[in-house]
């Protein structure tokens, strides 16, 4: 019996451990050691939120997804997707005071599409379709408003690559 408890023991040790080694950092499959982002198709009026959004996930995405960047035709796995909506004129607050300088808040909200591929068999890691999120910023601050938007896709993106795997 007590050979038994040692065998079970140590099967399910090989079982943990091999959990740890059959993943790349961050919850990608074993064999995505590199990765290509693509810049997204920008179907909105703001030339800006393509560029801004590239830069962050290509900052984020292989951080701390643990893998490391390549070309497009060398990537283990590609990221690729559509900005679909960016409105930056949400009223959701004004102020009842002249004197203040900040008159209202806007809130921002940016609409994406987005995959991760694995090239190698063309199997999708992650995809979310309409993926929404939005910020709150002060009326002249769209930038600011922005950059707290695409943080929040690129969290998503990262968390949900993390949860399927």
């Amino acid at each position: 019996m007590r050979r038994l408890g040692v065998s079970c023991i140590s099967a399910a040790l090989l079982l943990v451990t091999g959990c740890f080694y059959s993943f790349a950092g961050g919850g990608l499959p074993a064999n995505i050691h590199t990765m290509a982002i693509s810049s997204f198709d920008n179907q909105t009026a703001s030339p800006d939120v393509s560029k801004e959004l590239y830069d962050q996930m290509h900052k984020e995405l292989q951080r701390r997804l643990g893998v490391r960047d390549a070309s497009p035709d060398k990537a283990d796995a590609l990221v690729h997707g559509t900005i679909m909506a960016y409105d930056a004129d949400v009223p959701i607050g004004f102020s009842a005071n002249p004197q203040q300088a900040v008159s209202a808040r806007r809130r921002l909200q940016i609409t994406v599409d987005v995959e991760i591929v694995d090239q190698s068999n063309g199997h999708v890691l992650y995809s979310n379709k309409s993926l929404r999120q939005e910020a709150d910023y002060d009326e002249r601050a769209e930038a600011q408003g922005r950059q707290q938007a695409i943080e929040k896709i690129v969290n998503t993106i990262v968390e949900g690559v993390q949860s399927n795997w």
